[in-house]
Formats: C-alpha cells, structure tokens, sequence
C-alpha cells in the first residue's frame, strides 16, 4: 500500500471529530424522539385501553374495622382491631389459596405491629407507625411510589424502619420522632397506563388529606408533620398539597408532581426536592397535557430551578435507594422532617 504524505492524517481526524459530533446529536435527537413516542403511547393507552381488561381476580378480605376517628388515647384500641383483622385477612388468604398474601397478612397481625388502618382487600391498604405516636412532636408520612401493596409491603415498611431509626439517631435531647408508612391508596402499576396520569393521585389526594387532619388530632398542633413522598407518591403529595396540614413536603424521586411550579401547590408549607444522579426518572420526560378529565405526564421537574423547590442533595443513588442506611439523601430526610433545615446539605 502506498504511504500517507506527511500531514494527512489531520484533516481525516478532524473529519472524524465532526462525524462523531453529528452523530452525538442524531443519537440525542432520537433520544428525544424515543421519550416523545413513549409518552405518545402511554397518552393513547391511556385513553384506548379499557379498564376492565386490567381486572384480576382479588382475594377475599373482610371489611376494615369500624373504629371512626382515633385519638391519642384510643390508638392502643385501633391497633388491636386492625390486627385482628388482618389476622382474619390471613386465614381467608390461606383458604383461598394465595399463600403470599396470607403470609404479608399475617406478619402484619403480629403483635408488635402498630397498624392505624388495614383494609386486606384488592391489592390491600395499611397504614403502620414507628415509635410512639400519642407523644410524637416530629412525625413523618412516608407516602409511596408505583408497585405498593400489600403483596411488596415488606420493601415500604424498610423504608419506613430506616427513617425512623435515622430520626432516633439524629434527634436533639428530648425530640420524640415518628413514622407514619402511608400506604392509604392503591398505587399505579410501574408497567402501565395509569402511572403516567395523575388520575390515581386525584382519588389519593382527599384521602391523603384527611389523614394529616387525623394525625394532627392526634399528635395536636405544635407537633411538626412531615410528608415524604417517594416516586409516584409525589404526584398524590402534590394533589394532596393544598388543604393539608402538613409542615414540609419533602418530594424524592419524584417524575413530577402534575403542577408547573411549587407555587402552583398552594400550600404554606416548605417544599422540598431531592434526586439521587443514577436515578432513571431523571428521563422521564417533563411534560402534561389535559385529556378527558385527567392529566397525561407529570409536568415540571421538581429538582429544577424553575419549579422553586429546596433542593436537597441526594446522593448518588437509584430510585429505590433513598432510604438505605448511612446514605446521603436518609441523612437529609431525617432533618427535614426533624426541622433541623440549616444542616440539610443542598449541594454535592
């Protein structure tokens, strides 16, 4: 073969150089195409897919205790009869012949198990507390994301362990903490059309609502409360946001909340938004449009400027790794919620 002349070689890498970059930017145009299509697609089976084609066959259940409002001085009495209840969930479980279910039931008539609601029918209801809550002057909801039932209960309420224990590790002298795990609606499936609407977090939200107004008759009114919202949870906290009396709303992971900006939440309370740097819902694209009486995508990004939120750092977690010990975004939580705001890190 014959030899290049001298210099040749440098036109031909530049060449290369601006290959690569016209390359770059059709991979991220179709990148952007890809998002769009997908959104295209949860838009259009969101409209088109029946719901009667996502029923499945539920297990038996009772209905959940009777027990009206509860006070400070009855919790001892509601957690009683929501494990009763979630006993009697197990043995139907068990007769039905869903094992899983009747063993998720029974752990949670166990008589440790602080449970303010149960409900084991459908995909299941619970609603658990960590620490004494009739003397709780710091209290945090945990509100969860997509795939949250009682069948994956065990993943949310380690979540809720790990929180409670950093607020017992980080609580100044005499601050008496709890944790309220929040599983209060039945959450959109990861894989479908209902988690990219806001339409679950619509029926959440009065639900969600009513609830801080209980807990707040319950703990009085000098106690601070906290919502935690994790993923998909996000979008019920921030449908919930105004016309709750909650005192932070911290939003992890979160894909939007379905409004365009922290102001839009009308809520006295101090918004908070934390994203872990290898977290996938960083691609979710950040849109919304209004479609037959719901909300297709989730809006803006609560960790950008623009939307207002604090900022907190995260870490360099995923999207299930906010509540793992030792971790950065844990470390933060915990003084949110325990109103120690000076020393969350906002950076890093």
């Amino acid at each position: 073969m014959g030899t290049e002349p001298p210099g040749a070689r440098t036109p031909k890498n530049g060449g290369d150089r601006r290959g690569h970059g016209r390359m770059r930017v059709r991979v991220r145009g179709r990148l952007r195409g890809l998002r769009r299509a997908l959104l295209a697609a949860l838009v259009t089976g969101s409209v088109v897919l029946p719901l009667s084609a996502a029923a499945q066959p539920r297990v038996p259940a009772p209905a959940p205790a009777a027990l009206g409002p509860v006070t400070a001085a009855g919790l001892d009495r509601a957690y009683a009869a929501n494990r009763a209840t979630a006993e009697e969930a197990a043995r139907m479980a068990a007769a039905h012949g869903d094992r899983h279910r009747a063993a998720a039931d029974r752990a949670l008539a166990e008589p440790s198990r602080h449970l303010l609601a149960f409900d084991g029918r459908g995909a299941g209801l619970a609603t658990e507390v960590f620490g004494d809550l009739a003397r709780a002057d710091r209290v945090a909801v945990l509100v969860p994301g997509s795939d949250t039932g009682l069948d994956t209960y065990d993943r949310f309420r380690t979540a809720a362990r790990a929180l409670y224990r950093e607020l017992v590790r980080q609580a100044p002298e005499g601050t008496r903490p709890a944790v309220v795990a929040w599983l209060g609606y039945e959450t959109p499936g990861t894989v479908s059309t209902t988690v990219a609407t806001t339409g679950r977090a619509e029926q959440a939200a009065p639900r969600l609502r009513a609830f801080v107004d209980e807990l707040r008759g319950i703990v009085g009114r000098s106690a601070r409360i906290s919502l935690v919202c994790h993923s998909y949870g996000s979008v019920v906290c921030g449908r919930a946001a105004s016309g709750a009396d909650a005192d932070d709303i911290a939003l992890v992971g979160s894909p939007g909340t379905g409004a365009g900006s922290a102001t839009a939440l009308h809520t006295r309370a101090r918004v908070w938004a934390g994203r872990g740097s290898d977290d996938w819902v960083a691609h979710v694209p950040h849109v919304s449009a209004g479609l037959f009486g719901t909300t297709v995508g989730l809006g803006a990004d609560p960790v950008s400027p623009a939307y207002g939120a604090r900022v907190f750092a995260a870490g360099d977690g995923g999207h299930s790794d906010y509540f793992d010990p030792g971790s950065l975004s844990l470390t933060n939580l915990a003084r949110i919620v325990l109103g120690v705001t000076e020393e969350v890190v906002t950076h890093g």
